[in-house]
């Protein structure tokens, strides 16, 4: 049951539906949705039948769904007011419309400028430039502030080793340098000061591009499985716990699930693993030591620990935002669309300047998901171009308190209909965590 209850909290990373385009909840107080994402490994060890359940909504509560749930039309196309109406309720500056059948991710492709995918060396060194300087100086503000501000220490250190991970990012897509080798030693090393093993991520992320938001196949977030949520009082509590209050850290359950398990990789990758777990057990092996003789198990604890949650934080909320919307549906293997799940499936989120510029504009990421190829550095000139071709079908948002809410408190269990149905539907008697969350988070946005 324990590993259960870990794998149940090993979702990560972004993204999904809640109120559905065909639904709309009508409750006392109408709060913004969230999805729920976890762990497909837990449904690839189930059986055929368990997979086929997943698509299942919970009969025994669906006169209790019904009961609090009515049908109304789909935002359309020619329906500017409806649509901009439920983006407010979401948190979003705009809801795109539907991306016709017809186009394909190759229009869409073909109609960014060619410089967009080129990559320019001194560029991609600045970045590590700015991240190598941003985290220095994050470490000597640890160092020197007094008690009371190390919180603001600690955050901006956390986002500055943030900007690692995006370095690594490139690295790994193949888009920071010409030289092949030389991105494999800049994604690993980027990626120590994180204790994240570079190529296991690598293959895992790879798919989840190749799969954004199908059902069972997406690496990253997934919608609670309907039986899993009913299967026992112990593992629903935990789910409840992980995808609600401490969802913004639950990218480390997914570090721990997927990354250094030599089972879960193809017998052709498991070579390259090997090297970046033992490059990362090497890191623990002598640079936590190094750390604790120098300043203490409490230094550790100061100056890579807090830092690191502080990396984990921008890591599970990212790609929650990345790709989590009421509007957005998480779609079985036949009826995806790779265009749809790219362009319809990806948000575009404005964060502070301090944060676009120390993580290296990760969050302009509808480009990065019509091409992996893109550099980080040209990610804002791709943006401007799919705006200009695409824009009405593009989802929008700045960063703020209600986006949050929504994602937190709403969108939960998958359901086919509803995208998503929110625990305390299903479950108010345990749902006390979601109904703190939204008693306590503003509806600013």
């Amino acid at each position: 049951m324990a590993s259960r209850i870990a794998d149940s909290l090993f979702a990560f990373t972004g993204p999904q539906q809640c109120l559905p385009r065909v639904h709309k909840v009508v409750s006392a107080r109408v709060s913004p949705g969230v999805y729920a994402v976890r762990p497909i490994d837990l449904l690839l060890k189930g059986s055929t039948h368990q997979r086929r359940r997943f698509v299942t909504p919970l009969k025994r509560r669906i006169g209790r769904i019904k009961a609090v749930a009515v049908p109304v039309a789909p935002p359309s196309a020619d329906n500017a007011e409806e649509r901009q109406q439920l983006a407010e309720s979401y948190g979003f500056k705009q809801i795109g419309e539907d991306l016709p059948d017809t186009v394909t991710l190759k229009d869409i492709m073909d109609t960014l400028p060619k410089e967009v995918f080129e990559i320019d060396d001194v560029k991609a060194w600045k970045s590590v430039l700015i991240s190598v300087t941003s985290y220095t100086l994050g470490l000597f503000m640890i160092a020197k502030a007094p008690w009371y501000l190390l919180p603001l220490a600690w955050a901006w250190t956390g986002t500055a080793i943030t900007g690692f991970f995006v370095i690594g990012h490139d690295c790994a897509h193949k888009s920071f340098s010409k030289n092949k080798l030389v991105e494999d030693i800049v994604g690993t090393l980027a990626f120590l000061p994180l204790v994240y093993p570079y190529e296991p991520w690598r293959f895992k992320h790879d798919r989840h591009h190749a799969k954004t938001n199908m059902l069972v196949h997406d690496t990253a977030w997934q919608p609670v499985p309907p039986e899993e949520f009913d299967s026992s009082p112990v593992l629903r509590k935990a789910i409840i716990l992980g995808y609600g209050p401490i969802r913004p850290w639950l990218s480390i359950a997914h570090w721990v699930n997927w990354h250094f398990n030599l089972k879960k990789f193809r017998a052709s990758e498991v070579d390259r693993v090997k090297i970046s777990l033992a490059c990362v057990f090497a890191f623990m092996a002598v640079g936590w030591p190094l750390i604790i003789y120098k300043v203490g198990l409490l230094g550790w604890v100061k100056f890579w620990l807090m830092p690191w949650l502080g990396y984990h934080f921008w890591m599970s909320t990212f790609t929650m935002v990345h790709h989590t919307a009421p509007h957005i549906p998480f779609k079985s293997a036949d009826e995806w669309n790779a265009a749809q799940a790219q362009l319809n499936g990806t948000v575009h989120c404005d964060y502070p300047s301090w944060i676009e510029i120390l993580c290296h504009d990760i969050n302009v990421h509808i480009p990065h998901h019509i091409s992996p190829r893109i550099p980080s550095y040209n990610l804002r000139a791709a943006h401007e171009s799919i705006q200009k071709n695409w824009g009405k079908y593009t989802n929008l948002a700045t960063w703020n308190w209600r986006l949050m809410k929504t994602i937190l408190t709403v969108c939960h269990v998958y359901d086919k209909e509803e995208n998503y149905i929110p625990f305390d539907r299903l479950a108010p008697e345990e749902s006390q965590p979601i109904t703190f969350l939204k008693k306590v988070m503003p509806d600013y946005a």
